[in-house]
C-alpha cells in the first residue's frame, strides 16, 4: 500500500509538468488526470489517466484516494471539488474562489462588492444587448466561461463591430488608457498569512493576445511596487481561502492600480521565479498542498520570461536557436513536452537573468531573434 502524500491534479499541462518538476525533489505521489493522453504530465506523472476534467464522477474516482486536490487549469468540475472537500481532503483552490473565477462576469462584480478597482464594465446575455452599452466602446469584449490564452477575448473599436460579437453571455469592459500592465502572485496560507513576488511587468502580442515577454522587477517607482502588492493581496484577503492568485493590473496612464482578472493557480507571470527566486510559484504551491511553510519570495537578480510560441504551422516540435541560447549566460530554455506544435501555441519559455534591465533588453533581443520554435514535420490538411 502507498503510505507517500498524494496530490491528485485535474489538468496535465505545462503548468502541471512544472508543479511536478519541482515535487520530483521530495517523498510523495502525484497523479494527474487530462482528457489529452499525450499531455506535457503523462511522462512525469507517479499515475496518469484520460478523463474529462467537467465530467463529476470522474474526477471525484480520480481523487477518492488523494490526500490533496489541486488544479493546474480552471476549468473544471466545481461540483466535485466541492464532494471532495466534503469528504475532507484539502482542495486547493477552494470551490467556492474556483466558481467566482471560472465566470468572468462573477468575477467583475465580486471585485466591485469588495471595493476593489477595476475597469468600467457591463454584463450582456448576447450581441444584442451591446448597443445599450455604447459607452464602453471602444472596449474588449470577453466570454463569461470558458477563455485562456487570449481566446474568447475580441476588441470592440466601434459599435460597427458588433456584428462580430461573440454570441454567448459575456463582460463589456470599456478600454482604458494603459501605461503597462501588470501582475503580482499572491501566496496565501491556511492561516491566512500572505507573502508576494515582486510585481512583473508584462508585454503582450498585440496579434496572439498573449504574454509575449515579462521582466522582474516591473519598471514602476518603489510606491507604486507597494501599491501593486497592497491592492493583490486585498484581492487575496478577499477571496479568503490558502492558495496562490496571480492577480492581473492594469496600470493607467493617470497612474491609477486596476485590477483585471485574478487566476487562482500557478500563472505565465510567474514562470521566471523557477531559476530568479529561492521558492518558485510551484515550490510555493507545493508548501500549500502539504502545510509546510511559504516560501522565500525576493528577486536574486533582475530576470525576464520570454514566452515560445508555435509559428509555421502544425507537426512535430523543433527548438531552433539552441546553440545561440544556451550560449547565454544565466539562460535558461524550457520546453513543455507537447507533442504537436500549431500557431500561437505555447510550446515553452526562455528565462534570462542579468544585472540590469538593459543587460535584459539585450538578452530578449537575442533570444526573440534567434528563438523559434517550428514543425519539424507540418501537418497539411485539405
Amino acid at each position: 500500500m502507498n503510505t507517500l502524500p498524494t496530490i491528485a491534479l485535474l489538468g496535465g499541462g505545462q503548468l502541471g509538468r512544472m508543479f511536478i518538476e519541482n515535487a520530483l525533489r521530495y517523498p510523495l505521489s502525484v497523479v494527474v488526470i487530462d482528457p489529452d493522453p499525450e499531455a506535457p504530465c503523462a511522462s512525469l506523472a507517479t499515475a496518469f489517466r484520460t478523463g474529462d476534467l467537467l465530467d463529476e464522477r470522474s474526477i471525484i474516482d480520480h481523487c477518492r484516494d488523494a490526500d490533496v486536490v489541486g488544479i493546474e487549469i480552471e476549468h473544471v468540475s466545481v461540483e466535485a471539488m466541492q464532494e471532495l472537500k466534503a469528504m475532507g481532503k484539502c482542495v486547493i483552490p477552494d470551490p467556492d474562489v474556483l466558481r467566482i473565477i471560472q465566470d468572468k462576469g462573477a468575477q467583475k462584480e465580486f471585485y466591485r462588492t469588495h471595493g476593489i478597482p477595476t475597469s468600467p464594465y457591463a454584463l450582456v446575455q448576447g450581441p444584442e444587448e451591446l448597443h445599450a452599452h455604447a459607452a464602453l466602446i471602444p472596449g474588449f469584449l470577453k466570454s463569461r466561461r470558458g477563455g485562456y490564452d487570449g481566446k474568447g477575448v475580441m476588441a470592440l473599436r466601434s459599435e460597427a463591430d458588433i456584428a462580430q460579437a461573440f454570441g454567448e453571455p459575456c463582460v463589456l469592459e470599456k478600454q482604458v488608457e494603459l501605461a503597462m500592465e501588470l501582475a503580482v502572485i499572491v501566496v496565501r496560507d491556511a492561516n491566512g498569512r500572505q507573502v508576494t513576488y515582486d510585481p512583473v511587468e508584462m508585454v503582450f502580442d498585440p496579434d496572439l493576445n498573449l504574454v509575449d515577454h515579462l521582466r522582474a522587477p516591473a519598471r514602476i517607482t518603489d510606491m507604486l511596487a507597494r501599491e501593486a502588492r497592497s491592492l493583490a493581496m486585498r484581492v487575496a484577503e478577499a477571496l479568503n481561502a490558502p492558495g496562490i492568485y496571480a492577480v492581473e493590473l492594469f496600470l493607467t496612464r493617470t497612474g491609477e492600480l486596476l485590477v483585471n482578472e485574478t487566476a487562482p493557480r500557478a500563472h505565465n507571470s510567474g514562470h521566471h521565479t523557477i531559476e530568479a527566486c529561492a521558492s518558485s510559484q510551484f515550490d510555493q504551491l507545493l508548501r500549500l498542498y502539504m502545510g509546510w511553510p511559504m516560501g522565500d519570495t525576493a528577486l536574486r537578480s533582475p530576470a525576464a520570461m520570454i514566452n515560445l510560441v508555435g509559428e509555421g504551422g502544425r507537426g512535430t516540435p523543433v527548438l531552433e536557436g539552441t546553440e545561440v541560447t544556451l550560449a547565454m549566460p544565466a539562460t535558461y530554455p524550457h520546453l513543455y513536452g507537447k507533442k504537436e506544435t500549431r500557431d500561437g501555441r505555447k510550446m515553452g519559455h526562455v528565462t534570462v537573468m542579468a544585472g540590469t534591465h538593459d543587460a535584459l533588453d539585450h538578452a530578449i533581443a537575442t533570444v526573440r531573434d534567434h528563438c523559434r520554435v517550428i514543425p519539424a514535420r507540418p501537418v497539411t490538411t485539405t
